[in-house]
């Protein structure tokens, strides 16, 4: 089977982990509620998310039926999120302990998982690689708001290639949570990761098309940076369709970034 194996995968979802905890780990208490651009949520709750659902997709993998029952009984996501956050320690030390506990869980019941299981979530049911990949990309993106909210950076690597590839594949989500009609013009994607290395998508023919930094591609489609203030090369009507409206996540239309 092509692409990485579940442990390749799970060593880059461990190593990205480790970026985050490190930001956090031995923070002074008032750090800890420092305001993240994810609004109105603190680093705490950032870290709060992020071990809550490492604990979720843990469920969901080890018990799905019971993790389903749990899933069909939500009926405001958005509260649902909020709730979530509010049930883990509020403290800031204690919630990190509570997230590495939850990713051990996460940890464990992939690696029990049959690879070609199709698992519950609350969007649709995907594969344990996708699973996976999907925590890289939530790490990566709640521990940006982390570090920015700390006034530095995640280290740059090419893990974001995870990010990149969830992103392309998502292209479809920005137009379907909006009830828009997704078009069938392909666009071409050519980002240079942090290595140096350029990463492809779609047929070199394709005139749409997008190229640039993979790092500030990806930040645009967790909708975190307006792509006017990146240096990314957009050409065509769809492509910078994309770019204004796509998210690389699930879930109800993320909000507009604002300008920089």
């Amino acid at each position: 089977m092509s692409g990485p194996s579940v442990e390749d995968l799970l060593a880059d979802l461990d190593d990205e982990r480790a970026a985050v905890m490190a930001l956090v780990r031995g923070l002074p208490p008032a750090w800890w509620t420092l305001p993240t651009r994810a609004e109105p949520w603190t680093v705490r709750d950032q870290v709060a998310h992020l071990g809550w659902f490492d604990a979720a997709f843990a469920r969901a993998i080890s018990t799905p039926a019971e993790f389903e029952a749990e899933r069909d009984a939500i009926t405001d996501l958005e509260g649902f999120v909020d709730a979530a956050n509010a049930a883990v320690p509020e403290s800031g030390p204690a919630a990190l302990t509570w997230w590495q506990d939850a990713a051990r869980a996460f940890d464990a019941s992939a690696r029990a998982c049959d690879p070609s299981t199709r698992l519950p979530w609350y969007g649709p049911p995907m594969s344990l690689r996708s699973a996976i990949t999907s925590r890289i990309m939530e790490t990566w993106a709640h521990g940006s708001d982390v570090a920015e909210a700390l006034g530095t950076r995640l280290p740059r690597t090419d893990r974001l290639r995870h990010v990149a590839d969830i992103a392309v594949r998502a292209r479809a989500q920005g137009y379907r949570v909006r009830g828009l009609e997704i078009p069938a013009t392909p666009v071409r994607v050519e980002l240079t990761g942090p290595s140096g290395e350029v990463w492809r998508w779609g047929e070199p023919h394709v005139s749409e098309a997008i190229t640039g930094d993979a790092e500030e591609f990806c930040l645009v489609l967790i909708r975190r940076r307006h792509v006017d203030d990146t240096g990314l090369v957009v050409t065509g009507d769809l492509a910078r369709e994309w770019m204004e409206i796509g998210q690389a996540f699930a879930g109800t239309p993320g909000k507009d970034p604002v300008r920089a």
